[in-house]
Parts: C-alpha cells; structure tokens; sequence
C-alpha cells in the first residue's frame, strides 16, 4: 500500500520517506546536532508508524510535521524541534511575499499574482507535457531557489529562465536514469 500525502497546496503526492529522512537531518542540523544515525532512525520510526496504521486517506503535511516535532521532542532533540518550526513558519511567510510580476502590456501596465508551486507545476504540466511528479520536484527546485534569493517582486522572465534551467536538469537526469535501467 503507497501511503499519500496532501501537501498544504491541496496537491497530493505518494509518501516518500527520504523527505522525511531530510526533514529530521535538517531539523538536527539546525540545532547543531547533525547526526544522520538519528536522523535515519527516527525517521523508520515515522515511516513504521505510518505503515502500520494504514490511513485510509491522504496524510496532511501538518501531521507529519507534528510527528517529526514530536519524535525530536521525545528523544531529547528540543532545540531540533523548536528549530523545524521556526524554519517552517519563515519559509511560509516567505511564499506569502513573493509577488510575481508579468511583463508590460501595451498600455504599459503589468499583471502582478502571488507566488504558487502548485499552479507552476499544474503550468509545466500543461505547457511542457511533464508528469505531475516530475512537474512538482521541478516547481520544488524553482521555489527553492526563488525563497533563496530573498526576493518580493519576481518577474516572469526570470522565473521561466529558472524553469527552463531546472526543467533541463531535471529531464537529463530521467534520461540518464532510464539509459542507466534499461
């Protein structure tokens, strides 16, 4: 059984226990605790857990998070804990600033939108005929990127260059995969 996932976007998308594994190593990071034995042990605990208990829908990102906060919790990593949520929260106030701003029409105006991974994957997905996972990890990539650089106001020629570049990465790296596979 594939456990699924609903991210706070509304996309859902199967489980993956090496984001799981990342968020714990990043949380111990934060902290100064960067121990990947414990990192890779709590998080088989989560991924036990969650398989043994076979939801019967999509798991919120917010119960997993409140997992992982809990496991950090429990096994002494506090700061770890208290690091993850201070680092979440920041992360959301970040998406919520980014304007992304079009190009200038005739009359000189510009149409402006908020930032949206989920409309940019549902974008390369209908644009470029990308699969919806491939669509995600590259809109993922393109967020990390545009949160990176601390920016307000994103304009849309930039932001296609980053696609574009992510895109080509992403796409080689599946043909070398499948090459390497078959």
């Amino acid at each position: 059984m594939q456990i699924r996932v609903l991210k706070t976007d509304g996309q859902i998308e199967p489980y993956l226990h090496t984001k799981v594994l990342g968020t714990f190593h990043n949380a111990l990071a934060l902290a100064g605790d960067s121990t990947f034995f414990a990192a890779d042990q709590m998080a088989e605990a989560v991924t036990f857990y969650l398989y043994g208990h076979k939801p019967t829908g999509p798991i919120p990102t917010d119960e997993i998070h409140r997992m992982i906060e809990s496991v950090l919790t429990a096994t002494g990593f506090v700061r770890a804990a208290e690091e993850l949520d201070d680092y979440r929260l920041k992360r959301r106030l970040k998406r919520r600033r980014v304007e992304v701003i079009g190009e200038a029409d005739a009359d000189g105006g510009r149409e402006t939108g908020v930032w949206s991974k989920k409309r940019l994957a549902e974008s390369l997905v209908r644009t470029y005929r990308v699969d919806p996972l491939t669509a995600r990890a590259i809109a993922g990539a393109v967020e990390e990127k545009v949160l990176g650089m601390n920016v307000t106001r994103l304009g849309t020629s930039l932001l296609r260059q980053l696609i574009l570049g992510d895109m080509e990465t992403f796409l080689e790296a599946g043909r070398q995969l499948q090459a390497a596979t078959a």
